[in-house]
């Protein structure tokens, strides 16, 4: 403990986007835990769950830190269930901004999964993608949650499952949103000297990438892949391309955002993502690209983001269990939608 000098966390004390999403703020933890810090930082803001993890880079980079945790701890499950249990619901509350959900509430917006419906009927549309092939998202990462004890969902779900779920919003079933749980996930990120005295195989930060989409909102989003500038950001400042990773943990708020990173970040073109992923071979174990191998927020439970990066650094480690890609060397987290993205590569190997 006395080697930690920084402690950065995503979201921050203060922002409560419902329920548990909050968890417990900077100063709850290190006057619970005796460390003294030299640095801070929580923010929403920025490049999604990858926020914290830009901002100890920077601050080990910049002499401010030498060993800084990341945490990002979610109690959504509970939290949601006593709200239930107590009656409450949900209602879009007045933001003070041009751009906040009373704003589109009266015409059917407010709730995510709506907004995402809206790029997923696009996508279908333009490119004739099929339920059956936007369903090999969810059936990939329940296939891969059963190797996962920590998973919330382990039982089989078979495409009939899928194809008869009740719907949330047109073309999104039950199974196109991720499940809510409580967890938390802690990450420690040191200065590249320490690599040599580190006790385990290390893993390197090799890029990042952290530009938002050019407009915020559904409705005035011009294409339909937010994480585009990012993914550009992120390939222009490394040698490796799509076809050097080996492992991916791809965002699945809601599935559809899991096919707009594949085309964001180069791993097919525009519109070729329902190819891409039909009959799941390409990213199942085995495949070319095995994508959310932890079961993803889908199935494994909604970690938000962070968890990505943990079950990336199991997988460069060797020590993923059941659910182990062979020979893993180079992997891709890609988190967040509209309006906050980020991507990031990480490797194993010298520097």
């Amino acid at each position: 403990m006395g080697d930690i000098s920084g402690l950065a966390t995503y979201p921050g004390g203060g922002t409560a986007l419902g329920p548990g999403f909050g968890g417990p703020s900077l100063a709850d933890i290190y006057d619970a835990t005796g460390i003294e810090p030299d640095f801070i930082m929580g923010n929403f803001e920025g490049p999604a769950q990858l926020g914290p993890v830009l901002n100890a880079c920077l601050a080990i980079s910049a002499g401010l830190a030498r060993h800084v945790v990341v945490y990002r701890t979610v109690t959504e499950g509970s939290a949601r269930k006593r709200a239930r249990t107590d009656g409450a619901r949900s209602s879009a509350q007045p933001t003070g901004s041009a751009s906040g959900p009373e704003w589109i509430t009266a015409f059917g917006g407010g709730p995510a999964p709506i907004g995402y419906a809206l790029l997923a009927r696009r996508h279908f549309h333009e490119y004739g993608t099929s339920r059956e092939q936007l369903a090999q998202i969810a059936l990939t990462a329940r296939s891969n949650a059963q190797l996962n004890p920590k998973a919330v969902l382990r039982e089989p779900l078979s495409l009939a499952e899928y194809l008869g779920a009740r719907m949330i919003a047109d073309p999104l079933c039950l199974y196109d949103c991720d499940v809510y749980c409580d967890g938390s996930t802690a990450i420690v990120l040191s200065h590249a000297d320490y690599a040599r005295d580190a006790p385990r195989g290390v893993v390197r930060v090799e890029a990042m990438g952290i530009a938002p989409p050019a407009r915020a909102q559904y409705a005035q989003h011009i294409d339909l892949h937010p994480g585009e500038r990012a993914a550009a950001q992120m390939w222009a400042r490394s040698g490796l391309r799509p076809g050097d990773v080996d492992v991916a943990g791809l965002y699945d708020g809601f599935s559809i955002l899991t096919m707009l990173w594949l085309e964001a970040l180069g791993f097919c073109a525009p519109g070729e993502s329902g190819p891409f992923v039909e009959d799941a071979k390409r990213i199942s174990l085995g495949g070319e690209l095995p994508i959310n191998t932890n079961g993803g927020q889908l199935s494994g439970g909604r970690l938000h983001g962070l968890g990505f990066v943990h079950e990336m650094c199991l997988q460069l480690r060797g020590e993923a269990g059941e659910r182990q890609v062979r020979n893993a060397r180079v992997a891709l987290v890609a988190l967040g939608a509209l309006p906050y993205v980020g991507c990031m590569l990480l490797r194993v190997g010298e520097s």
